[in-house]
């Protein structure tokens, strides 16, 4: 059965979603549309190419992801250059090692471009901090000046991907040069992408989030400054989504709870994979028990900032 996906952020938690598919495409559902945001941008791209999930989980089992993390050389070898290089790069590490990591692996598919995949097909989410807006990749790239159709995905990607902090922003070189992000922190779980888009409408809709239902989250403990910006932080990223999943139904959604896992251990050993791909792969069985195939409703784009 042809159904679309949107896939939420995460970081390394992302394992659980690839078990996730892994359960979903032994029961016979095809992604045919893709949506996603940071790892779930990761998911979202493979699947687009042309990989299977077990393909997925054997490629990322077998990639040591901390060499992936590429700090600038500094001129002093001295750990406080490290924070200095941070005021000015704005992210502990370049980006760039991503970047050609996913290169590497899509160009295996021959995806180089979104002009090498059906129009529509996959979309990413980015946070164009800059103009203060929500980007949605590849729709509004020639609002910036640029092709859609040969921007680079994996350039898209390590957009989506882009921790604030821990990577280096993307620039664009739009009009006035654009600081681009993680989409996570406007849009995590982007389930109101395919709203607007008419082809997708004769597919049903499965989200897959990197959490628990609402039901499901207990209240936070605020008991001093550190805990009251994580709480901060945690609704103002978490608002725009929430509101959209209270509007519809979510019985479309397979809520995926890795609160326990930590989203940037680039470290991660084999077992915690396991579990994280166990876990997924134990929520989607659930899921799939009730679930009853609907038709997405068209709500519309609400971007907020």
């Amino acid at each position: 059965m042809k159904i679309n996906g949107v896939f939420s952020g995460g970081g390394l938690k992302g394992f659980a979603l690839v078990g996730a598919v892994q359960e979903l495409e032994k029961q016979g559902y095809h992604f045919e549309n893709v949506a996603g945001t940071s790892a779930g941008a990761i998911v979202a791209c493979f699947l687009a190419a042309g990989y299977s999930a077990d393909e997925i989980e054997i490629m990322l089992a077998e990639e040591d992801f901390e060499l992936l993390l590429d700090p600038r050389k500094t001129l002093l070898p001295f750990p406080f250059m490290k924070w200095v290089s941070l005021y000015w790069r704005m992210g502990l590490y370049k980006g760039e090692a991503l970047e050609d990591w996913f290169f590497d692996k899509l160009a295996r598919k021959g995806c180089y471009a979104f002009g090498d995949l059906p129009k529509g097909s996959l979309k990413l989410v980015a946070s164009d901090l800059t103009n203060g807006k929500m980007m949605v990749l590849p729709d509004d790239l020639e609002n910036y000046g640029y092709d859609p159709d040969k921007f680079s995905i994996a350039k898209a990607l390590r957009m989506s991907c882009g921790i604030p902090y821990f990577f280096e922003p993307v620039r664009l070189e739009a009009p006035k040069g654009t600081i681009v992000v993680d989409g996570g922190v406007l849009s995590n779980f982007p389930m109101w992408i395919f709203d607007d888009s008419p082809q997708t409408k004769k597919y049903p809709l499965i989200g897959l989030k990197l959490s628990r239902s609402q039901e499901e989250v207990p209240g936070r403990s605020i008991h001093n400054a550190l805990q009251l910006f994580e709480a901060l932080f945690s609704t103002m990223k978490n608002a725009h989504d929430e509101k959209y999943i209270s509007r519809t139904h979510e019985k479309n959604i397979i809520f995926i709870p890795v609160e326990d896992y930590s989203a940037t251990q680039f470290d991660m050993d084999k077992e915690q994979m396991e579990e994280l791909l166990a876990i997924g792969r134990s929520r989607t069985k659930e899921f799939l028990l009730t679930w009853s195939p609907t038709q997405p409703k068209l709500v519309g784009r609400q971007n907020v900032i």
